[in-house]
């Protein structure tokens, strides 16, 4: 379970990125979160929608403790991110577009590091990672260099290094961006699997058809707002456009800044 209370988050700009975002930008300081409370239950897939630059991945990186918030909370799985990184990082999966794979490791020697680096013992270590390699098809290349490999297939190995702790808890990223079909195939059964087991499942997507086929709760940030916050059958059910895009777009288009 992921509890989010009161979230913000802002940045300091320095001279140089002021003059990069220009007469947009005003003052030193970017809110790239304003004030956001999100509950995201176990057995459920709780999907974050938002267009680039909306607070989405800032809010995921909070979760997963990479950032800290400047104010409000994150419990996950009982534990605060701030006070307790650790055990939150135990219990949590993070599986994202861009692999950043160590290139001159092979799957075998990633997912033995990622899962001493978790305190697995090694008979659970070896049994789960088998495990992960039958599902997904990495026998054939577990012992070739990552850096060799195609988009598709390191993908498979960070799937592979997000699950094989087995947490409770897992956030993907966009995590089909720029995939095959195939392969994306094999993300979208990952995520349904891991409701299946009730796990806590939070997903940042821009494909609508992603949203359509796995959604049951959903939240739209625009520019760190939260401007949805409920069940995607009762978000569904009071659309005012056709489709999801050109809803999406009603809405943020009616939380555009005044220009006066």
């Amino acid at each position: 379970m992921i509890t989010i209370t009161n979230l913000s988050k802002s940045f300091q700009l320095s001279r140089q990125q002021k003059k990069e975002m220009g007469n947009a930008q005003h003052g030193d300081t970017v809110h790239a979160v304003k004030n956001i409370s999100l509950t995201c239950q176990p057995g459920r897939v709780f999907t974050l929608l938002g267009p680039n630059g909306a607070g989405k991945t800032t809010t995921l990186r909070m979760i997963a403790t990479i950032l800290k918030p400047t104010s409000g909370s994150i419990v996950v799985n009982g534990y605060d991110t701030v006070a307790n990184g650790k055990e939150v990082r135990q219990n949590l999966g993070f599986l994202t577009g861009s692999t950043g794979l160590y290139d001159r490791l092979t799957p075998d020697e990633t997912i033995n590091y990622f899962g001493r680096l978790n305190g697995m013992d090694e008979t659970t270590l070896q049994r789960r990672k088998k495990e992960l390699f039958d599902l997904l098809g990495i026998h054939e290349f577990a012992h070739r260099r990552v850096g060799k490999f195609s988009t598709g297939m390191k993908q498979k190995v960070s799937i592979a290094r997000t699950m094989i702790h087995d947490p409770q808890v897992v956030v993907f990223d966009e995590p089909t961006s720029g995939l095959d079909v195939i392969a994306a195939k094999s993300i979208i059964e990952l995520i349904r699997q891991c409701k299946r087991d009730n796990k806590t499942v939070i997903l940042s997507t821009h494909i609508m058809s992603e949203v359509n086929m796995l959604a049951d709760d959903l939240a739209i940030i625009y520019r760190g707002d939260l401007i949805y916050n409920g069940l995607f059958t009762d978000f569904k059910q009071g659309m005012r456009e056709a489709t999801l895009e050109d809803e999406f777009i009603r809405m943020a288009q009616e939380h555009e800044p005044a220009i006066i």
